[in-house]
């Protein structure tokens, strides 16, 4: 009798366990980067709403997270929000400048929004901003409504981009490229 509620007791234990360290390993890490479930910026709370580990080959190259104020239940309601966004990338190796400006205007430019003359020259000011990587540095690109896009972090000089127009066109491209919410 004791070792049987012995062994569901442990059964019991080791659920929880599992429970327990799976959510904390997907609610906040990729790739061996652990990131907060949330973060505050201008005063107000930010939440993971995910995670991705990014490869190329056989290289893992970054983690990218996003982080959003509300929680959006489609892709055009996670790009059209007016409300503070922010998409995080944690370099897992080094890249050169030339490299970063190519991957980020390749991909970019793939949205027609981007070929317009003022977003274009919007996507120039960013691409300007980023220098070369070394491993564990960020690049952090957060949407301040009524401001523009912030761009920060160890793989930028710095940038602030006015205006909501390019933070969308620039959301957009990313979770259409990588497709997180329903359409």
């Amino acid at each position: 009798m004791m070792g049987t509620a012995w062994k569901k007791g442990a059964r019991g234990f080791a659920l929880g366990m599992l429970l327990l360290v799976g959510g904390v390993a997907h609610a906040g890490q990729a790739g061996g980067v652990n990131m907060p479930d949330s973060l505050q910026v201008e005063g107000r709370t930010l939440a993971l709403t995910h995670m991705e580990l990014k490869k190329k080959l056989f290289f893992n190259v970054y983690v990218w997270s996003l982080y959003m104020e509300e929680e959006p239940t489609c892709f055009q309601q996670a790009v059209s929000s007016n409300s503070l966004k922010r998409l995080h990338f944690r370099f897992l190796r080094t890249i050169s400048r030339d490299q970063l400006v190519g991957s980020f205007r390749e991909g970019l430019r793939q949205n027609p929004a981007m070929r317009e003359d003022a977003l274009n020259q919007s996507l120039e000011k960013l691409l300007s901003s980023l220098q070369d990587v070394r491993k564990g540095d960020d690049l952090v690109l957060t949407y301040l409504p009524d401001s523009g896009l912030h761009v920060s972090g160890g793989a930028t000089g710095g940038v602030h981009i006015p205006g909501k127009p390019f933070a969308d066109a620039l959301f957009s491209s990313w979770l259409n490229t990588h497709p997180i919410f329903p359409r």
